[in-house]
């Protein structure tokens, strides 16, 4: 039924929302597209399968060890990847994303090493279980993906609009250099960015093994395109723009597998690249403006 796709698309949608939201998060602050996120959220992904799978740990668990494993890789991309290139005169715009590309090459060599090359189920507790609403059957796990994205994306959004370090993020966010001589801790605020982003990743991991119940060295990188493909369609750097940007690609790769050829379902993000980038190169929500003092 139409309307049980529609639940299967808004489940998919949110977790591409929180994959984008991170890298929204290090692109409005630094500028660059961190193309290690997709790695780091597979390594929360493998966090999840062996914690949940082998050890037998419970689910929640699993969440607040991926966070702190993640969020340790994204201050490690941030201090030994990005911040040695940041600043320096005679250094390529291109060298922070270069710099990100061997991250993820590195981290998904390790888990091929460590993990081989097929997929590894992702156990989870109350996958079958479903209830009906008159015709309509919901799946369990679809309620808890849904509500655990919907908590991250308004807890994020109210961070950034009400705490004092999310403050902080904007500004330098909207421009580096005058944020400092305001007093903004700006090497501090980019540690803090990295770190979220990478944990939002993290959780997102969790959440595509719930979806799908198995998980590969491969999904990072599919993932990673994915959410660069978001951040274009939503507007770089724009956090509701993310948001959104995932909704509709995770409704149109589920309408189109259900309706149409699932041979396409990767190729719609691209798909959506092109059309965006023809009719609104600046994205749904993106600003036509550019800022400067990064």
């Amino acid at each position: 039924m139409l309307i049980e796709q529609l639940i299967n698309g808004i489940t998919l949608g949110s977790i591409y929302a929180v994959v984008a939201l991170g890298f929204t998060l290090v692109f409005g602050v630094l500028g660059i597209i961190n193309m290690a996120h997709g790695e780091i959220f597979m390594m929360g992904a493998f966090v999840g399968v062996i914690l949940t799978g082998v050890l037998g740990w419970p689910l929640w668990l699993a969440f607040l060890i991926a966070i702190a494993v993640t969020g340790i890789l994204g201050y490690l991309l941030e201090r030994f990847a990005l911040r040695p290139l940041r600043g320096k005169k005679g250094v390529s715009h291109l060298a922070p994303l270069i710099s990100t590309i061997g991250v993820s090459i590195l981290l998904e060599n390790l888990t091929h090493h460590f993990f081989g090359a097929g997929n590894k189920p992702f156990r989870t507790p109350f996958a079958e279980i479903s209830f009906q609403v008159g015709s309509i059957t919901i799946y369990l796990v679809q309620l808890v993906i849904f509500v655990i994205s919907v908590i991250l994306m308004v807890s994020l959004s109210y961070w950034l609009s009400k705490s004092k370090a999310g403050k902080a993020l904007r500004a330098t966010a909207e421009n580096l250099e005058t944020a400092s001589i305001l007093g903004v801790d700006t090497k501090r605020i980019i540690i803090l960015t990295v770190v979220i982003a990478s944990a939002m990743g993290g959780i997102a991991g969790i959440l595509v093994g719930m979806a799908f119940n198995s998980v590969s060295p491969q999904m990072g990188l599919a993932i990673g395109l994915k959410g660069l493909a978001i951040i274009i369609l939503g507007g770089m750097g724009n956090v509701k723009g993310a948001m959104v940007g995932g909704l509709i690609l995770g409704l149109s790769e589920t309408i189109l597998v259900a309706y149409g050829n699932s041979g396409y379902r990767d190729a719609i993000a691209f798909i959506m690249i092109i059309v965006i980038l023809l009719l609104r190169p600046q994205g749904i929500f993106g600003q036509k403006a550019t800022r400067e003092g990064r």
